[in-house]
């Protein structure tokens, strides 16, 4: 993740050693200039000015009407709370650093210190401190949608963040919408009606009763005192699938039991997309090419419908969004070469029948087709906040290099 801060300088709040001044100022400049990744401080350079309600949310500090309408009391105003952002940061970073070593570990995920550092620096501590913000204002199970595809960052995103909001003392809990897949038998009963649906994936094959009663228990798990009316739930069962049962159809096994949830991530390809107006799909756009193709398309755009009440749970969207999305296809490919490497002489897919697994999702839900809507705002002075279709954007968008991990963060409305 290409920063100005350089690695020497993470390392030494890691180990909490004291910086010179200069060093100390570089840090100052990237917070308060990079100001608006995951809301670590609402700003506009270094000319900023805050309402009362902004900085006593992002800091966690008090400070009075004055010093936060304007700065004629402290011309340094901007810089001290930079400081104090830094100093929790830093702390927060000493306390978790072993621990997500250990995460990693597990996930089988090696990153050498050099590219570790900034991303946690930069990337997972200030997401970990927005959400636990963001769930303490609203008192209740809060809800993140994380849209990505496959080596976009998911899986390991939800891994380092239980670790760090275990920290800031919140129950965190990752879910996936393939956790919400139909049965073996009724996903063969829908493929005998349509023979197109080759893979489990693509819109129609997931339960979504289930999934919206799911998400809508986890809400419930925590009653807010402001309303002494609602009444809460003590646990809720949470789907789990083996993707390895009936040769690799999979199905639904025994479910967990889930107790608390401060925070859930909910991840999948395709989370928070929203249907499109068939004119979208006028010109064929590779890998829809054929009549067939187009009608595939369109029957998927379709079945979207069906899951935006379950994106209306959401409470915040985050969509990762490789460089290239033909990334997915090396990354894709280059985890199957490592698979069959290490399997013993076991054979795996070849590297067209990989080709054609990915490519069969992008005829379902074509990235340059469905993400754009969500990320690239439109002039819109009915509802700045809803797309030209009438949908809300996403929250976040976080660009993916090749490497798998992040190269650029940017909020879309702010």
């Amino acid at each position: 993740m290409p920063e100005n801060i350089p690695i020497r300088i993470i390392e030494q709040l890691l180990r909490g050693d004291r910086l010179n001044k200069d060093d100390c100022l570089l840090l100052v400049a990237d917070v308060i200039t990079n100001g608006d990744r995951f809301l670590s401080l609402p700003s506009e350079g270094y000319q900023a000015k805050w309402q009362k309600s902004q900085i006593y949310q992002q800091a966690q500090i008090s400070i009075s009407e004055d010093q936060a309408l304007g700065q004629p009391h402290n011309p340094h105003f901007a810089e001290d709370l930079a400081l104090e952002i830094i100093q929790q940061r830093s702390q927060l970073m000493r306390s978790v650093y072993e621990d997500i070593l250990i995460s990693l570990k597990n996930e089988n995920i090696e990153l050498d210190q050099s590219l570790l550092l900034p991303i946690l620096w930069h990337y997972w501590l200030p997401l970990a401190q927005a959400l636990a913000r963001q769930q303490s204002l609203i008192n209740r199970p809060f809800i993140q949608g994380l849209l990505g595809g496959q080596g976009t960052g998911k899986t390991t995103m939800g891994a380092i963040l239980k670790v760090i909001l275990k920290y800031l003392h919140k129950s965190f809990i990752s879910l996936s919408i393939d956790d919400f897949y139909k049965t073996y038998a009724e996903r063969q009963k829908l493929r005998d009606r349509r023979p197109d649906l080759i893979w489990r994936g693509p819109p129609s094959t997931h339960d979504i009763d289930l999934c919206l009663q799911t998400l809508q228990s986890l809400q419930k798990l925590k009653s807010p005192s402001d309303r002494p009316n609602f009444e809460p739930i003590k646990s809720t069962n949470i789907p789990r699938f083996d993707k390895s049962l009936h040769n690799g159809a999979g199905d639904r096994i025994a479910p967990v039991i889930c107790q608390s949830a401060d925070i859930i991530l909910f991840e999948g390809w395709f989370v928070g997309m929203h249907p499109l107006p068939i004119s979208a799909f006028r010109n064929a756009i590779p890998p829809i090419l054929s009549e067939r193709d187009r009608d595939f398309a369109l029957e998927c755009n379709a079945n979207l419908h069906n899951y935006l009440p379950i994106w209306q749970t959401l409470d915040s969207l985050i969509v990762l969004v490789p460089e290239s999305y033909h990334y997915c296809l090396q990354w894709r490919i280059a985890a199957e070469h490592k698979l069959i490497s290490q399997s013993q002489g076991k054979t795996g897919m070849s590297d067209q029948e990989i080709t054609e697994f990915v490519e069969y999702f992008w005829k379902a839900l074509h990235p340059e087709l469905f993400i754009p809507p969500l990320i690239q705002p439109e002039i819109n002075p009915h509802c700045p906040k809803l797309n030209q279709y009438g949908f809300p954007y996403a929250d976040w968008v976080i660009k993916i290099g090749r490497s798998h991990f992040p190269t650029a963060i940017h909020s879309v409305t702010a």
